[in-house]
């Protein structure tokens, strides 16, 4: 019998830095002789293989561009199948070697079985995160976009935690950053955070690796800070808020793989669509300020989306930079648009796990030491760690990623269960 070696649990990279664990979703039962997945699940990957293995003989006979693309997208999951099928192959074969009658043939079952049930279950993580859909932007640079929320000036210092603390953990990690916007509010004059930060109206930073859509998309969302203000003197803990935006990023240089001029791609705007204003900068900025018309004002009139950019010197710079961030943002609420269809569309126990902007992702608590994410339901103490991004905060998005896919794999079985009721209907019908 061919002796199978112990595999560690599966581990996908999606970065160079960072690597994801897929979560526990299905346990072996003692009594049993094989680790499955859902029938639902596993009809899934037959069907796609049986795809896999039909297309890469078309192939052979006569090459298109299109068919290649599909069956590379595939062939992650044909051969997680093949793997596993074997795999739950030599798991039967153990099972039925430990009632013969040789005991040399016994003991050798009973050494090479929980190095096999391991290995089939790494094999069932990794065929179910192969069928996960893949986010349409998951290949994508991004941009990062910081609001301050309710909770007033103080808000407006916590943007500006927020707005470091991510530079920070993406440059620990060797991405590329770039300041798109970083705008301090006029009202709040020459006032400062406990730890120096700036009264941020409103901040953007461009994550020019491509893939980091997909590492940092989890980090949407309203992000709550619990903390003695510098100017309470009474010591009382006040709650604010900030807002963050994970938008698909196309820098102008890339503009062909973006597809603006693709009326059916949804990062196409149609420019007579489009408001341009100039005008005047306003708030630091010597000389130049209120002198030369270097601010650029975008304003989608479907949507309502507007833009503003004032950072450079150069109206021509502004103006590229506001078209750059006025496709993401308009693309982000399509993709909105279209998710929500889809969610509406399932079971409503899946519908509620559907993250909004207004929600309250995680909270970062002063007087506790704590961070909390809410979806994952995550505890971690050493709070200057994290806001720092150090690697607590690695512990946190990792945290997140994991129930991310957890979540798209209870929606993807619903979508197949409802299927696969849908086709018993019909046959009945029939």
């Amino acid at each position: 019998m061919k002796r199978l070696a112990t595999h560690s649990i599966w581990r996908r990279p999606l970065t160079p830095i960072l690597r994801y664990r897929a979560p526990q979703f299905f346990r072996s039962a003692s009594s049993d002789t094989t680790t499955s997945l859902p029938p639902a699940l596993l009809q899934r990957a037959r069907n796609l293989a049986s795809e896999h293995d039909r297309l890469s003989k078309s192939l052979s006979d006569s090459f298109d561009t299109k068919t290649a693309r599909r069956v590379g997208e595939l062939s992650n999951v044909a051969t997680a199948l093949q793997e596993f099928d074997e795999a739950q192959d030599s798991l039967a074969e153990l099972h039925s070697l430990l009632t013969s009658q040789d005991a040399e043939l016994r003991q050798l079952a009973a050494d090479e079985l929980e190095p096999t049930t391991e290995r089939v279950e790494a094999l069932v993580h990794k065929l179910t995160a192969a069928l996960t859909p893949k986010h349409p932007f998951a290949d994508m640079p991004c941009l990062l976009e910081f609001r301050p929320g309710p909770g007033g000036l103080e808000g407006r210092f916590f943007t500006d935690t927020l707005f470091r603390m991510y530079k920070q953990y993406l440059s620990r990690h060797g991405f590329r950053v770039r300041i798109v916007k970083y705008e301090i509010a006029d009202s709040a004059g020459d006032s400062t955070g406990a730890a120096g930060e700036n009264p941020v109206q409103e901040a953007v930073l461009e994550v020019e690796d491509v893939g980091s859509y997909d590492l940092l998309r989890g980090e949407a969302g309203m992000h709550r800070v619990q903390r003695i203000p510098v100017t309470e003197s009474k010591g009382r803990t006040h709650t604010s808020a900030v807002a963050l935006w994970v938008l698909p990023s196309f820098p102008e240089s890339n503009a062909e793989t973006a597809d603006y001029d693709d009326p059916e791609s949804i990062f196409y705007i149609n420019p007579s669509d489009v408001k341009q204003e100039v005008m005047r900068a306003r708030g630091a900025g010597g000389q130049h300020v209120n002198k030369t018309e270097s601010a650029v004002r975008l304003t989608h009139i479907p949507t309502g989306t507007s833009v503003s950019m004032q950072d450079s010197r150069s109206q021509v710079r502004n103006r590229v930079a506001a078209w750059q961030l006025l496709r993401a943002r308009v693309a982000q609420q399509r993709r909105e648009e279209r998710e929500e269809m889809a969610f509406s569309l399932r079971n409503s126990v899946l519908a509620k796990d559907k993250i909004t902007r207004a929600d309250k992702i995680r909270t970062y608590n002063y007087s506790q030491d704590r961070c909390t994410d809410h979806r994952s339901g995550l505890d971690v103490h050493n709070l200057p760690d994290v806001l720092e991004g150090g690697e607590t905060l690695d512990r946190v998005i990792q945290s997140v990623r994991e129930w991310m896919v957890a979540r798209d794999i209870r929606a993807m079985m619903a979508d197949e269960e409802a299927k696969a009721t849908a086709e018993n209907g019909n046959d009945k019908k029939a």
